[in-house]
């Protein structure tokens, strides 16, 4: 009889159960610190039992033959097994720091780091009681991947880093990017089978796996994609990778780091360049490391240094030199960055000059966590086609929205009009103006949606005409209700 899997829906609730045990002792920001560790250390462990058993069976029962380091994904070394935490009921916290250290130094090629820095031996915020119901929480399901599909691993992981955003709603949008707001970047982008992606400001791996999702959809082999991020946030850049295993996914590089002061990606020329950049970066980024820009080692001040006091321009730069010379990016920024002026100015026209902007996109007010401002989606292309030289799209999206208590929505369709929009290059009253370069020159190069996409207010007013007729209409109407109500209440005198 063969064995049901896990559902998505018992992985949701299975994981939601593990923050609830943390609840109290833990601050709700810090669950993602401790959750997601021991979920990568639970799959692995059932992962390595599975192939183990598999090799068992295959060399009919020759132990030394089933532990071989070629029959396993990752090596867990003597001592570092789930169930070794498992049978341990004093200083649990430590023996979860030496497995999860023992197994990064077993894989230092790809796991070295994975597991951050929580301070597991805590019992201030950790007791002994409290480990061992999370521990016991986490054994009763064996995530192998007979039992459990990566992609469904995966689903119930994004699910969580959602999750978590809801709870904290503090900074959650360094953490999470709406789920449709990835999607939309994603139509945009495109990415096809063999391509490069790169995201700079990667958070937990959501733009990266949106692409491999995008060719998956198109039936397109995603395995051939090859994934690079890099992460300033610790916590951030261990979850991403371990969301790339969960995934199933295996060609990917994710590096922790500062990507203005120190990029992480690099060729014998200079910096590394990619078909695909996509980004949420931090907006209005302050300590961005403005000193060092005027002489970029890297030379990415193409268009000029940002400000001191907003690093937006500085990601759009970094990012167009990381593109290849076919590259195009997709980038969500404040809109601010449209139209603000000085330094961000003239490095909107320069950029604008060169002619690989292609599209400005207002997204609606309040979609994303943590804060009420509007975004906006810029499109950038190395080598625009040929009808769109010279123009740039502009697309008023502000009320493509379902409106909440707390947060506005971005639901499918409206993704589907933006990109319908995005795809027909148009103009659409109310809604889409393709401005020429002409049109921006005129206006300073400040790229505010209104002023290309103005809206027609419909004038439902009457004329004087109609208006007079009305009026002596309803004043004769009045002085027939006058007459009425005298004669009624003479009857009562």
């Amino acid at each position: 009889m063969t064995k049901n899997k896990i559902t998505l829906s018992q992985l949701e609730q299975y994981l939601s159960k593990a923050a609830w045990i943390l609840k109290g002792p833990v601050d709700a920001s810090d669950f993602k610190v401790y959750i997601f560790p021991l979920l990568f250390f639970k799959r692995i462990s059932d992962v390595y039992d599975e192939e183990y058993q598999n090799a068992l069976q295959e060399s009919e029962g020759d132990v030394e033959y089933a532990s071989l380091p070629e029959f396993h994904r990752f090596i867990l070394p003597e001592g570092c097994h789930w169930k070794n935490v498992r049978e341990t009921t004093f200083n649990v916290g430590l023996a979860i720091e030496k497995s999860l250290r023992g197994i990064e130094q077993a894989n230092q090629e790809f796991l070295y780091g994975i597991f951050g820095d929580a301070q597991w031996s805590n019992k201030n915020k950790l007791s002994d009681r409290l480990l061992i119901d999370l521990i016991e929480h986490f054994s009763q399901y064996n995530l192998s991947n007979s039992n459990v599909d990566s992609d469904l691993l995966g689903q119930s992981y994004e699910y969580l880093i959602k999750h978590f955003a809801d709870l904290t709603n503090k900074k959650a949008g360094e953490f999470y990017t709406p789920r449709s707001v990835v999607h939309l970047l994603g139509l945009i982008l495109d990415p096809h089978e063999g391509e490069t992606i790169y995201d700079p400001a990667c958070g937990t791996g959501g733009m990266l796996l949106e692409c491999v999702a995008h060719l998956k959809d198109n039936n397109e082999d995603y395995r051939t994609l090859k994934l690079y991020g890099q992460e300033k946030n610790l916590t951030s850049s261990s979850i991403a990778r371990m969301n790339m295993f969960l995934h199933g996914i295996e060609d990917f590089q994710i590096f922790r780091g500062d990507t203005l002061r120190n990029p992480a990606f690099f060729e014998a020329d200079g910096l590394k360049t990619f078909d695909c950049v996509i980004a949420n970066p931090p907006f209005s980024l302050k300590e961005w490391g403005a000193e060092n820009w005027a002489n970029d080692p890297y030379g990415r001040n193409i268009a000029g240094i940002p400000p001191q006091g907003n690093g937006d321009m500085a990601w759009v730069q970094h990012m167009i030199k990381s593109m290849n010379s076919t590259g195009r990016m997709t980038v969500v920024l404040p809109h601010g960055a449209l139209f603000r002026k000085g330094a961000e100015g003239r490095i909107r026209e320069a950029l604008i000059r060169q002619d690989m902007l292609e599209a400005v996109i207002g997204l609606g007010p309040n979609i994303f966590y943590g804060t009420q401002l509007a975004a906006c989606v810029m499109v950038f292309k190395q080598n625009k086609e040929a009808d769109k030289k010279g123009k740039v799209l502009f697309i008023d999206a502000s009320d493509q929205v379902r409106v909440g208590r707390a947060q506005n929505y971005l639901e499918p369709e409206h993704v589907n009009q933006i990109f319908d929009w995005y795809k027909a290059f148009a103009n659409v009253e109310n809604y889409v103006k393709v401005a020429a370069l002409d049109d921006l020159k005129e206006n300073d190069f400040n790229l505010n949606i209104p002023l290309y996409v103005e809206k027609i207010i419909e004038d439902n007013l009457p004329s004087v005409e109609e208006a007079l007729a009305d009026l002596k209409t309803a004043w004769e109407a009045s002085l027939q209700a006058e007459e009425k109500f005298k004669s009624i209440l003479k009857n009562y005198i």
